[in-house]
């Protein structure tokens, strides 16, 4: 009976704590006093994160080392003989990696946020770097192989950012579309022009703004993202040509141009976007 009322007192004192209802010291005098003598007191238990990972190993089970260091030598054979295995069996590894760091991530996500996003977004980058190495393993030379691994990944992280409220990952499902279309035209254009240049983002860039005003209605952070795509997109044709065309006589005379007329279009519908965001 007392050890049970001891632990209810000490599960108590750890409420108190959590809450704040006391100071950290009240608490840490509090447990020492009813904790129970033969288990550790509190105030032994690391508050540093490289103290409290060794507090862990050392008090792990042998099953759990068992399970990590066999995880740790199946990633690690898988990595080494990644490109021997056959083209099936490696899009099946990428496919069952991706959607284990998944679950995880969203597992983890609902008691720590910033890891748990962390995983996720290995998982997507586990698929864009995956299917890349086999594109380029595989000797599939057309830039088509990697504009299309591009714009899959771009529609996954578009709808995955949007059903899960991740607007970064959104954010950078459109910074993955608008790369791809870099691509495209870049091959199947032979503008030389920085008119021409213009030509093929402004209108783009145009569309993202109207899209930001349609979907306000229904998602505030979703219009907010492609608010911040148009505004990204306006600046892409400079962007372009410093990448792919050889031609930056005027390039800075642009961008600041595209700075006062776009710097000049928000203020003066500074009324109108912030209530689409806001």
């Amino acid at each position: 009976m007392k050890a049970e009322r001891r632990t209810i007192i000490v599960r108590e004192i750890e409420h108190w704590r959590r809450s704040k209802l006391l100071p950290d010291h009240y608490c840490d005098f509090l447990i020492n006093l009813y904790a129970d003598p033969v288990a550790a007191p509190k105030s032994e238990v690391p508050e540093h994160l490289v103290g409290k990972a060794i507090m862990a190993v050392s008090q792990a089970t042998g099953k759990q080392w068992f399970l990590t260091f066999g995880i740790f030598t199946l990633i690690s054979f898988v990595v080494l003989y990644f490109s021997v295995f056959h083209i099936v069996l490696q899009i099946a590894l990428i496919l069952v990696g991706t959607a284990l760091l998944l679950w995880l991530g969203e597992r983890i996500r609902k008691n720590n946020a910033p890891i748990g996003f962390l995983t996720i977004t290995v998982g997507h980058l586990l698929f864009l770097s995956g299917g890349l190495y086999m594109i380029h393993d595989h000797e599939f030379t057309g830039w088509y192989w990697n504009g299309g691994l591009i714009v899959i990944c771009a529609l996954i992280w578009i709808i995955y950012g949007i059903k899960q409220k991740l607007s970064a990952l959104h954010f950078s499902g459109w910074l993955a579309f608008l790369l791809a279309y870099s691509l495209m035209l870049y091959q199947l254009t032979t503008a030389q022009a920085w008119y021409e240049v213009q030509l093929y983002w402004v209108p783009l860039a145009i569309l993202y703004g109207w899209l930001s005003w349609f979907v306000h209605r229904f998602s505030k952070p979703v219009a907010g993202v492609m608010l911040l795509t148009a505004i990204f997109t306006w600046f892409m044709p400079e962007m372009f040509q410093f990448m792919f065309i050889d031609q930056t006589d005027f390039l800075h005379l642009q961008l600041i141009a595209k700075m006062i007329t776009g710097g000049l279009t928000l203020f003066l519908l500074r009324k109108q976007w912030m209530v689409w965001v806001i």
